[in-house]
């Protein structure tokens, strides 16, 4: 797609710092360090979100994610890395062009990731689990 950042990145139209490349995906530095390492791993081939991607790419991707994972862990102070997805606009996606983050973490880093509690009665869980099931495809 034309007015796609990542797709232009992945079409060689502007430079990034890259860290793994094959013919499925492409691994580079995020412009905007989270942390020192972060690397986003985006697909070539465009799909806008975790809900359009094919499964098999998304392992792969998974795959390519983990392999850096374990690379940045072998860098000095890194303690532990996180994986994430932003799935739509509301949940933080700017970039619609599916894409997972890979963050080092290190010792007093100051990133942080705010999840709030949600208090749920046995019933409104179970009721909850049922209401997810049924959509289940």
């Amino acid at each position: 797609m034309r007015d796609c950042l990542f797709c232009t990145i992945v079409n060689k139209e502007i430079p990034c710092y890259s860290v793994y490349e094959d013919d499925q995906c492409l691994a580079f530095l995020d412009i905007s360090q989270a942390t020192l390492g972060h690397t986003l791993v985006v697909c070539k081939e465009h799909y806008p979100s975790l809900l359009e991607i094919p499964a098999p790419l998304l392992a792969h991707l998974m795959k390519v994610a983990q392999k850096i994972a374990q690379a940045q862990m072998q860098r000095k102070g890194v303690k532990g890395i996180n994986i994430l997805n932003n799935c739509q606009k509301v949940a933080g996606q700017a970039i619609m062009h599916f894409h997972l983050h890979v963050i080092p973490r290190f010792t007093n880093d100051d990133l942080k990731f705010d999840f709030q509690k949600h208090s749920l009665s046995p019933e409104e869980f179970l009721e909850l689990a049922s209401e997810i099931k049924k959509s289940l495809v």
